[in-house]
């Protein structure tokens, strides 16, 4: 049964080295494989995706490993739904309404 529990966000976070014009682009190509992984930009070095389990997010954490540059640090960090739905944002000084769960599971 997917319970609040059960789902997961999963959050990369990195900060890559982007001194050097090869730097840059390997910031920008690690960019692009997240977004086309599924992730959605929550900050500029911060990407979350919805994941129907403990299971699909090891898988894209795998997946994320194959792609780490040669250079810079990344954090993965799990959250179930039920502390996700917790997260307080601000966009300037006005308080954004609380992000809901995707209304369809990607099943791949």
């Amino acid at each position: 049964m997917l319970t609040g529990y059960r789902l997961m966000w999963m959050m990369v976070l990195f900060d890559l080295p982007v001194g050097t014009k090869k730097e840059r682009k390997a910031a920008t190509k690690f960019r692009q494989f997240l977004l086309d992984q599924g992730f959605q930009m929550s900050q500029y070095s911060v990407y979350m995706r919805f994941c129907a389990g403990k299971e699909q997010s090891e898988a894209y954490t795998k997946k994320v490993e194959k792609e780490v540059p040669s250079t810079g640090k990344i954090h993965i960090v799990y959250l179930t739904d039920k502390q996700y739905e917790n997260i307080v944002t601000f966009d300037g000084r006005v308080k954004e309404p609380t992000r809901k769960n995707p209304e369809q599971f990607v099943l791949f």
